[in-house]
């Protein structure tokens, strides 16, 4: 006895739980990078073309997310710069088309990256100039001078170690983050329950 098709609707019910499940991944995705300061259509995007694993046009993407075509081309220039995203082409189809990184430790460890570049490093800089501004000792009250110099390099301190850290296990060549992360899950014991 051959196998028996499944039925238009039972189809359509799958294709519309897909669909569900996609769009459920987009809404969750871009709330969580709300929460880190990234703009919610950039998050959606990336989202869609991350969960759906298929390159989109533009026009697509439009649809889907109901955003015009001055934010679609934003955002997606703005993911292709993050790396997360690049432009491919289809055969025979003028479109250009884009597609999500699929590895996820990949895509993470270029998160993690373009957020140090944008937010530890110049952060990292400007204590040179907030040093500069800080009065010698002798010129004020030491206590203060010297208690606000500490905290200037316990600062330094974290930006440095949290710098090399992505230097070393967010770089570009390799699967740093994932070890990292492996390594100190095995170091971080789970709280017993009482």
């Amino acid at each position: 006895m051959p196998p028996r098709k499944p039925s238009t609707k039972r189809a359509a019910s799958a294709a519309d739980q897909l669909a569900a499940a996609h769009d459920q991944f987009v809404e969750s995705w871009s709330r969580m990078a709300s929460e880190w300061g990234i703009s919610r259509t950039m998050a959606e995007v990336h989202a869609l073309l991350f969960v759906t694993g298929e390159p989109m046009n533009a026009d697509d993407i439009m649809e889907r997310l109901s955003i015009s075509r001055g934010n679609a081309s934003m955002t997606l220039r703005s993911l292709m710069d993050w790396g997360v995203v690049t432009r491919v082409r289809k055969r025979g189809d003028r479109k250009d088309y884009f597609q999500a990184e699929q590895d996820v430790w990949a895509m993470f460890r270029l998160i993690a990256r373009e957020r140090m570049k944008r937010e530890i490093e110049p952060l990292l800089e400007s204590l040179g100039e907030i040093r500069e501004l800080t009065p010698e000792a002798g010129k004020g009250d030491a206590k203060e001078i010297k208690a606000l110099t500490q905290r200037l390099d316990d600062v330094e301190e974290v930006l440095t170690i949290l710098t090399t850290l992505s230097d070393r296990f967010a770089g570009p060549g390799g699967s740093g983050l994932r070890t990292a992360l492996k390594l100190l899950a095995k170091t971080v014991k789970a709280p017993k329950k009482g």
